[in-house]
């Protein structure tokens, strides 16, 4: 136990004002067979990696109703109820006819109905962090966020999130419900979102960056990203992982992974030292390829 690293080196954020959770989760998709879909291929190694999460420090734990569908909730239901100390966060809003197949589905009805089958496959009385996994385009913005506004009312959702969004997105939303999060995807290699994590700050809301071990062109020999690694003993991902950690302190990294050993690894990267040096390089050569 000794050996192992702990995420709460990553430092901690309140979400909502009113839950702490060490920056560094741990995204559950991975938990999964191909294609995000049915069971993992080694069931065992994906149980021993969710036991081991909060050994490592790790309390908040990011999932969905879609992966699987079904499966990674049911599977941290098995492995982690009754979640003391742990924050677990779900979406819904998105269908899955198939592997590797996402449509969003925004209808007030089928959003309640994601809520109530994933307290009830969690086993909890109220989620503690909801998130909208996609704003349905065929549905109207109000509608969703209304019947959102509702359940939390009423007691079902204690804090809400939404993921993939623009900051119009999250104005928007906020005259239904205070915003807790954002999921949007975000990396070394892609700054799309800059936008929305820059209004993240401003607003105190926590920023979960989605794919944030991608670096792209720049795990390449001779890359200011592989000579980081090299000068701090760690691998590209850790780095990617650092620098995230070092961008903002309203950053909520979720690696995910359904190996113990990869999940050790990136639990690590929360106490890698990131000089102001190489975090400039990094982003100066990040920017460069973009």
């Amino acid at each position: 136990m000794a050996s192992y690293p702990s995420a709460a080196a990553s430092g901690q954020f309140e979400i909502g004002g009113d839950i702490s959770v060490n920056r560094l989760g741990f995204g559950a998709m991975r938990l999964t067979g191909k294609g995000i879909w049915g069971d993992p291929a080694d069931p065992q190694q994906a149980r021993a990696t969710l036991k081991l999460v909060p050994e490592l420090g790790v309390n908040f734990i990011d999932t969905a109703d879609s992966y699987g569908p079904f499966v990674s909730e049911n599977l941290i239901r098995e492995i982690c109820h009754p979640y003391k100390g742990i924050l677990i966060a779900t979406k819904g809003g998105l269908v899955r006819p198939g592997p590797d197949i996402w449509r969003p589905l925004g209808r007030p009805e089928y959003l309640r109905q994601c809520v109530v089958m994933s307290l009830r496959r969690l086993g909890v009385e109220r989620i503690d962090l909801w998130q909208l996994h996609r704003v349905d385009p065929a549905v109207s913005r109000d509608e969703q966020f209304a019947v959102i506004a509702a359940m939390r009312k009423e007691g079902l959702i204690r804090h809400v999130g939404l993921s993939e969004v623009g900051v119009d997105d999250i104005e928007a939303a906020r005259k239904y419900f205070p915003v807790a999060t954002v999921q949007n995807r975000y990396n070394l290699v892609n700054r799309a979102s800059e936008d929305v994590l820059i209004y993240c700050e401003k607003n105190n809301i926590g920023f979960i960056p989605w794919a944030p071990l991608a670096a792209g062109a720049l795990a390449r020999p001779g890359s200011a990203l592989m000579e980081v690694a090299k000068e701090l003993k760690a691998s590209p991902g850790q780095v990617a992982i650092a620098w995230s950690l070092k961008r903002s302190k309203v950053i909520l990294p979720i690696p995910g992974t359904a190996n113990p050993e990869h999940l050790i690894e990136n639990v690590r990267a929360a106490e890698l030292q990131l000089s102001d040096e190489a975090f400039a390089a990094l982003d100066q050569q990040a920017r460069s390829v973009l």
